[in-house]
């Protein structure tokens, strides 16, 4: 529980400093997108962070009692998040054998005075093929609540004989680590 909360807390504050980290947008085989945001305001009592973009957009963000070292947080502080995608790791159709379950989400603490983490996960989704491009390679499927995505696909021959209209299992790790500097 504390792990998913933890995960909510920093996926709201990378979308809320507008860094678009959809499953849609384009990123190279093991790349890493970077934001940072300077803390504008904070509210210790509500636990709410106002962020300032690079780009000059505001966000204000709570901050769940799980996060340790809020305290810590400072206006002027920067806020650094990193996040990264890899390609899809396995690709099952309906009656392949099964897959063991990818593990749950781990959680690693930055140790400092500053708050700080590392959260990463393997996510598994049975989702229908929409293109596969084996050039590159890779494959587009709709998820079950019709979000699109691309991604690049680790072993070519994971991709024979899956064709647009297929139901398919896949397998894919995400991570973002957050940093606080203070000024």
């Amino acid at each position: 529980m504390i792990h998913s909360r933890m995960y909510v807390f920093v996926a709201a504050a990378v979308l809320s400093v507008g860094l678009q980290l959809s499953a849609q947008q384009a990123m190279s085989l093991g790349e890493v997108k970077t934001v940072s945001a300077t803390v504008e305001a904070i509210d210790y009592d509500a636990r709410l962070v106002t962020l300032k973009a690079e780009d000059g957009t505001m966000e204000t963000i709570f901050v769940p009692p799980t996060v340790e070292r809020f305290a810590a947080l400072k206006v002027g502080d920067t806020v650094t998040f990193r996040y990264h995608e890899s390609v899809v790791l396995q690709v099952r159709k309906p009656g392949d054998p099964a897959v063991p379950p990818p593990p749950a989400a781990a959680l690693v603490r930055t140790p400092g005075e500053k708050p700080g983490a590392t959260l990463s996960q393997q996510i598994t989704a049975t989702v229908t093929v929409v293109a596969v491009d084996p050039d590159v390679p890779s494959i587009t499927v709709r998820t079950e609540d019709g979000r699109t995505m691309s991604q690049r696909v680790q072993d070519k021959a994971r991709l024979e004989g899956v064709k647009p209209g297929d139901k398919i299992e896949i397998t894919y790790t995400q991570a973002l680590a957050v940093s606080v500097s203070g000024r």
